[in-house]
């Protein structure tokens, strides 16, 4: 006759179950309790509570909008472009200080003493400061520029002031630019995969393709088939001074400016320092043998070390992303208007700080856990196998 297994706390998996159990009772029983409390206190004192509010008219003027916006609308469309303010500059600055970091952190290596030596005064310099006084800083000294009919005048079209960057801008109807966006899908799509054939290919015999000629005729005959047949180019509105300020081209505001510039520059530094440490972290004996086979030293760094050193620098460069997107909140600080400030003023109006809060908390682990996730992909992606 077949015996029935005994339960026992000295079983050490069913005494794991229990443990597990027990915890994950204890933080629900918590987190009901916290929530039962704050719903009957907010009740007590006649709080309303819900997201209700996401609905009524916000009253709400915001400079910058990314989609079509006017105050009559509603909380919710106002927070959406709070949320895309946010985006815009996180994923700017997160591509411009992966860029600007690269380059300091190699020039941070480089033979011409003058030039290390700057780098590495560039690192100390901006690492060491609190990144809301380097804000505070450059946005005083925009505001300190010449007006709009004294403005520098960068390059043809482009004009800087205590307005803002002044930039041309492409003017194209609704159906041509939906019309481009499908033709940049398909440059794209097409470029992967002419990259992954060239790919397979090499792998076959040994043999490397050359792929921009395929992508350039692509890029260069989708263009020319779409201004044919919609008949209309695009035409480049350059801004010009009338009066006191400028009409026409786009405007990049003092505000996003200041921020973009200071994330960029603060967090180039760090990721500076990450690169510098992952191209150390590679064998000399890597570059001692391309040099052996008469490579030069951009091409030793570009195919043979930093494809190495990419498995140490995506890790700490994860956490330096991460840092960007967060550090994006202090935008609020001068004047900026991302996801914090508008939650903030949304709260003020209609006293639903426990949900603004909430939805604040909820649009930053979005974005980390994405950049996470992207991040985790790519360090798998370039992850030797087998190891």
């Amino acid at each position: 006759m077949r015996r029935l297994p005994t339960l026992s706390l000295g079983d050490p998996l069913l005494r794991a179950w229990v443990y597990q159990a027990l915890a994950l009772g204890i933080v629900a029983l918590t987190v009901w309790y916290l929530t039962a409390n704050t719903l009957r206190n907010l009740e007590l004192r006649g709080i309303s509570t819900g997201f209700e509010f996401l609905w009524r008219e916000a009253g709400l003027p915001i400079a910058e909008t990314p989609i079509d916006y006017a105050p009559t609308d509603s909380y919710g469309r106002a927070l959406l472009i709070g949320i895309l303010n946010t985006l815009k500059v996180a994923s700017l600055g997160i591509v411009l200080a992966t860029l600007l970091g690269t380059m300091i952190g190699i020039a941070q290596l480089s033979r011409n003493w003058l030039l290390a030596k700057i780098s590495a005064l560039y690192v100390e310099l901006l690492r060491d400061l609190p990144l809301l006084l380097q804000l505070l800083f450059w946005y005083t000294a925009l505001q300190a520029l010449p007006a709009a009919r004294q403005a520098f005048n960068l390059l043809p079209g482009i004009f800087l002031s205590n307005r803002g960057l002044m930039l041309p801008a492409l003017s194209i109807d609704n159906f041509q630019h939906l019309a481009v966006a499908i033709a940049a899908i398909v440059i794209v799509i097409a470029a992967a995969f002419f990259f992954r054939r060239s790919r397979f290919a090499k792998r076959q015999d040994g043999q490397r393709r050359r792929l921009w000629p395929s992508v350039l005729i692509l890029a260069m005959l989708l263009p020319t088939a779409i201004f044919w047949r919609l008949g209309t180019p695009f035409q480049v509105d350059l801004p010009t001074l009338r009066g006191f300020n400028f009409r026409g081209g786009t405007l990049v505001s003092p505000e996003f400016f200041a921020l973009l510039f200071g994330l960029v520059t603060y967090t180039a530094a760090f990721i500076a320092e990450i690169v510098r440490a992952g191209i150390i972290a590679v064998s000399k004996g890597q570059w001692e043998a391309g040099r052996a086979l008469g490579l030069h030293n951009g091409l030793i760094l570009r195919k043979i070390v930093m494809p190495q050193s990419l498995r140490l620098i995506i890790p700490p460069l994860t956490s330096q992303y991460l840092n960007l997107a967060k550090n994006s909140s202090l935008a609020v600080a001068i004047g900026y208007q991302d996801i914090v400030s508008i939650a903030n003023t949304t709260l003020n109006q209609t006293g639903q700080a426990i949900e603004g809060i909430a939805i604040i908390m909820m649009v930053y682990l979005t974005i980390s856990l994405s950049i996470s996730l992207f991040m985790n992909w790519y360090n798998d992606h370039v992850a030797l196998k087998g190891l």
